[in-house]
């Protein structure tokens, strides 16, 4: 077993003292690995090493490592471009994606922008999973979400479980925190 696995072990086994004491040493590991594995990927690039080779460790895309891990430049400027991410954002584009799988459709636009509030009724909410639901089957759960900056807006990206596939859910936040995007990407479009 792996040290990782084995401190994984300790901190899941019961009788193992407080479980919401075993839940913080667990998010402080998560920091940790992703602070270790920022420090990978960076040392990978300073190394000469693609965004493609970093996705392929990573078993993701390219664009998507680059997203999570890349530190873009503004083409006008040359500066570093901010990665804020708007705090709260993946609770909430979980709570959306939980009120669309229970058939919440008006809970669901509830924080959807003026734009997002014209250009999709609840009604065309529901025609979007039902359709979704067609191509890849009963809905089964979500996995952890992952944010991002994307210019001046936060993406939220959460993996669909689906009966017969998988999907990503993309929800993006405008600077205000309203909804400016909802999409559902079934795996094939990856």
């Amino acid at each position: 077993m792996t040290v990782a696995g084995q401190l994984a072990a300790e901190l899941t086994q019961t009788g193992a003292g407080s479980p919401l004491a075993a839940m913080a040493s667990a998010r402080e590991l998560a920091t940790a690995a992703n602070a270790a594995l920022q420090t990978a990927v960076d040392r990978a690039r300073a190394a000469g090493h693609s965004w493609k080779e970093i996705g392929d460790v990573l078993q993701t895309t390219r664009q998507a490592a680059f997203q999570r891990f890349g530190r873009p430049v503004d083409p006008r400027t040359g500066e570093p471009m901010t990665r804020t991410v708007l705090p709260g954002a993946a609770e909430r584009a979980i709570a959306i994606f939980a009120e669309i799988a229970a058939g919440q459709w008006e809970a669901a636009r509830a924080d959807f922008g003026p734009r997002m509030l014209e250009a999709v009724s609840a009604s065309r909410l529901a025609d979007g999973w039902a359709k979704t639901a067609g191509l890849i089957g009963r809905y089964e759960g979500m996995g952890e979400p992952f944010a991002h900056a994307l210019g001046e807006h936060t993406q939220v990206d959460i993996p669909l479980h689906f009966e017969a596939g998988e999907a990503t859910g993309l929800v993006t936040f405008d600077s205000d925190g309203k909804v400016a995007g909802l999409f559902i990407r079934p795996a094939s479009q990856q």
